[in-house]
């Protein structure tokens, strides 16, 4: 299968260790992944804040990127349902029919990386330790947007050495949502402060996620009261061995 990782802005910009460990686990999954060097940015902010003209580019962008792959892996739902949601009504909307088409044919092949295991792979033991108390926290798009489900949870069950325990009132938002934390910087702070008291209730060594934007919101604030709970991507435990560690 040719896969293709669409690593996403942030996390190639702040986060490229995501991106690796998605690699490392795919490969150790008997798979090559390619990265394509045009890929950029899916629009999302500039959807998000109303400028869809803007994005079009880019959704014209993402399709030549990515053109040819038998499966398009990312580490962000955010951005996948971006991709999947958006990117044929944008294409619909410009008028453009070739465009349209190209970008039909591509978004079934796009998978947020626990989709791709579970659904497309077919496993959920996917060799992985992680000797931590972990907790979860399921973010807005996977689970409104694109649907994952448990499929995360099924994943961080089956890791080795895991003490996986449930964070009260985990369904809630974050307070994140990208440009709405800047523009409602009072109500995001509250809400990710009672998502702080529910991660700190768990007891939890580590606040797992598959979103790392809301692992850096919700991050900045266990670091700011101390917590002592670190952030991990879900990619990050799955890519984790036992050789890693010795």
């Amino acid at each position: 299968m040719k896969v293709a990782l669409f690593i996403t802005c942030l996390n190639d910009t702040m986060y490229p260790g995501t991106g690796k460990a998605v690699v490392r686990l795919l490969t150790r999954l008997g798979h090559e992944v390619e990265f394509p060097q045009a890929q950029t940015c899916c629009g999302q902010m500039h959807f998000n804040t109303g400028y869809r003209r803007q994005a079009l580019p880019m959704v014209r962008g993402f399709a030549e990127a990515f053109a040819g792959y038998d499966a398009i892996v990312t580490p962000s739902a955010s951005c996948g349902a971006m991709v999947r949601d958006w990117h044929p009504k944008l294409a619909a909307d410009s008028g453009d029919r070739a465009l349209a088409a190209r970008v039909e044919a591509l978004t079934p092949k796009v998978y947020e990386l626990s989709e791709f295991l579970v659904d497309v792979l077919g496993v959920t033991d996917v060799g992985a330790y992680f000797p931590y108390r972990v907790t979860y926290h399921p973010t807005c798009h996977s689970l409104r947007m694109l649907h994952v489900a448990d499929r995360p949870l099924r994943l961080l069950r089956a890791v080795r050495g895991i003490d996986l325990v449930e964070l009260p009132e985990a369904t809630e938002c974050c307070g994140f949502g990208g440009t709405f934390a800047l523009k409602n910087s009072e109500v995001s702070a509250a809400m990710c402060a009672d998502k702080v008291t529910n991660v700190r209730r768990t007891g939890a060594e580590a606040l797992c996620s598959a979103d790392n934007s809301c692992l850096m919101h919700i991050g900045g604030a266990l670091s700011r009261t101390r917590s002592g709970v670190r952030t991990v991507h879900l990619a990050e435990i799955l890519a984790s061995t036992e050789e890693d560690r010795t």
